[in-house]
């Protein structure tokens, strides 16, 4: 099937639109002005639409012209987009590069980190995703991410996937200044914390069966998309749960959150930052050089 539509008539719409008129669109793309008229008069023929009408000395497009050209620039755009993409996978940069990271970690550090980056590749796209539990190993494991980072404990270690501790995770638990459980004898038991609502934070898995960590409530739960709405539920008194130290230590010190001592305590976990040991990207492994020296607070 033959397409009236090239990427040549719409680069030369798009001069014409831009220089105001044939001889300036011509002299911009290093054609004589008849062939400029030619390619317009094709495809108005072959799209049977007028898509020029002259304003003075101005070419000025019609309302049909500017449909064409308007989607024609996006068109144009992608075209320049996947050329680029085609040449940085060439040189080893990936032309999109996917980072999960888990609830556990406040988003802050992230972002000076990829402004440094786009300081030396401003053109690589990148996607931030938050996951949850057993959504961050599953991220790696399925190459939904290329790196994540906050990844938990991995009990049966994946072939092919490098961990790499990042930081120990201290679990606290927690409630709201005005919770009853402020005013009873510590340290909690089991038997105590389970007559009151937990909070929990849902498991991001798409692919296998969900996780639940440190509840113990007889009540049905709430359930929240992160870590950090977790700590806003909190805060509103609607539950009690267990949250990590390094998110919360602001609202403890300000009287916000009240964290109590209780029998069954939750073990320090290790983070990690994990990534397929057979990805050579060259953006991967710029992130993971720069993570290996930072201090996750």
């Amino acid at each position: 099937m033959k397409y009236p539509i090239t990427l040549d008539a719409l680069e030369v719409l798009d001069a014409i639109d831009r220089k105001g008129s044939f001889a300036a669109a011509a002299n911009e793309l290093f054609r004589v002005p008849s062939a400029i008229s030619y390619t317009v008069q094709k495809l108005e023929q072959d799209l049977d639409v007028v898509l020029f009408r002259k304003e003075g000395r101005r070419a000025v497009l019609t309302q049909a012209g500017l449909v064409l050209l308007e989607q024609g620039r996006e068109i144009l755009d992608a075209t320049q987009r996947l050329a680029l993409a085609a040449k940085k996978t060439h040189s080893g940069w990936e032309p999109v590069f996917n980072i999960a990271i888990d609830s556990i970690l406040d988003f802050d550090f992230i972002y000076p980190l990829i402004a440094k980056f786009y300081e030396v590749l401003p053109d690589i796209e990148i996607n931030i995703f938050e996951e949850v539990l057993g959504g961050a190993q599953e991220a790696i494991s399925s190459n939904r991410a290329d790196l994540v980072i906050g990844v938990g404990p991995v009990s049966t270690p994946n072939q092919g996937i490098k961990y790499q501790k990042i930081r120990q995770i201290e679990w606290v638990f927690t409630v709201a200044p005005d919770h009853e459980l402020v005013h009873a004898p510590l340290p909690l038991s089991r038997q105590q914390i389970e007559q009151h609502r937990f909070i929990v934070v849902r498991d991001s898995s798409r692919n296998q069966a969900p996780q639940s960590h440190r509840v113990f409530s007889k009540r049905p739960v709430l359930s929240v998309p992160s870590v950090a709405e977790k700590i806003k539920a909190l805060r509103s008194g609607l539950g009690i749960g267990f949250l990590p130290a390094h998110r919360i230590q602001p609202l403890l010190g300000q009287g916000l959150l009240i964290a109590l001592p209780v029998e069954d305590a939750a073990p320090i976990e290790t983070s990690h930052m994990a990534w397929k040991t057979t990805n050579k990207g060259k953006v991967l492994h710029w992130f993971i050089e720069q993570l290996s020296g930072h201090e996750f607070s």
